[in-house]
């Protein structure tokens, strides 16, 4: 006869529970970054991650709690890097390598933007980022005649940029923008446009005066 199931030790289900629901989760991210929100489906997210859909109602109560799931990761993860002390022009730099390393955020960004879709609540700190810039303005790292709004705006569009519109960013730098050496030449251009905003010389990377 054959031996008897051994049940799962605490240990072990806590293991599988964990792997279940990164596997949802980073099948999530794929799905809402290719489909948006309202275009992605249950089921073919527990078929990407390889697991029963029941689960999905199971560890995050439906398709809404995943996205916002997915938004606290992202929270979760901006703050290991994103601290009051950062200088506005590195925090930029930071930003970029995030997206470029991962640009699914930045397309789900375009869906929740073009789509007259019904998505969960935006939980993005907007007002602390405007209260970062506005620091950084009264620390006369940047012109305190600019607008704090229209500069993290820019800053958006210029992390963006790449993601939304790769043609485009070959034809201008002959250079794919997964690639490092775009990343490294984009980014110093960031962070030296960011510099000249406060309108005092910043001399801390000479290499960024280089085209």
């Amino acid at each position: 006869m054959p031996a008897p199931r051994r049940a799962p030790a605490p240990d072990e289900r806590r293991q599988d529970a964990d792997r279940s629901r990164r596997l949802l989760l980073s099948a999530a991210f794929d799905e809402f970054a290719a489909k948006g929100y309202a275009g992605a489906r249950v089921h073919e997210i527990a078929a990407r991650a390889g697991v029963n859909k029941q689960l999905i109602n199971y560890y995050f109560g439906g398709k809404a709690g995943l996205y916002k799931e997915l938004q606290q990761d992202w929270l979760d993860r901006e703050a290991t890097f994103n601290t009051p002390e950062q200088p506005l022009a590195e925090l930029a730099v930071r930003y970029l390598h995030e997206a470029l390393s991962d640009p699914r955020g930045i397309r789900l960004m375009v869906w929740r933007g073009l789509t007259t879709e019904e998505f969960p609540p935006d939980e993005s700190p907007i007002d602390e980022d405007l209260a970062y810039v506005r620091e950084r303005q009264h620390d006369e790292e940047l012109d305190p005649d600019l607008d704090p709004a229209a500069i993290l705006l820019m800053m958006m569009g210029a992390i963006s940029a790449p993601i939304v519109m790769p043609d485009v960013t070959r034809r201008l730098f002959g250079s794919d923008p997964t690639s490092p050496e775009f990343e490294e030449r984009y980014g110093n251009q960031i962070r030296l446009i960011l510099n000249k905003l406060s309108g005092t010389p910043h001399r801390d990377h000479p290499e960024d005066e280089k085209p």
